[in-house]
């Protein structure tokens, strides 16, 4: 329960919408002027643990990236649940109507 914990933080929210394109950790720290730097490679490497971010050493700086696998995953398992019982009361809908 730790990783959902930790994913559902508002700062790790904020750095999702922010790492839709790859960018560097300075980008990130720049864009949380009101967290510590310290704080925010903490909330980076939650999000790392959780394989929803991946990072990658191009010279001196380090390249951020959403991981879309993890991602999808995600959305199979807690949306694809409700999008196939609201597709199955629309079929039930689309029955009666019909008089099927």
């Amino acid at each position: 329960m730790r990783r959902l914990r930790d994913v559902a933080h508002d700062g790790e929210g904020q750095f999702v919408q922010l790492c839709d394109e790859p960018c560097t950790t300075g980008e990130v720290c720049a864009a949380f002027a009101d967290l510590d730097r310290t704080t925010v490679l903490q909330h980076i490497r939650v999000l790392e643990r959780a394989e929803l971010l991946g990072g990658r050493r191009i010279g001196r700086t380090r390249q951020l990236a959403l991981a879309p696998l993890p991602i999808k995953r995600i959305h199979d398992r807690w949306i694809g649940e409700y999008t196939r019982a609201a597709v199955g009361l629309l079929a039930d809908l689309d029955d009666r109507a019909t008089g099927s």
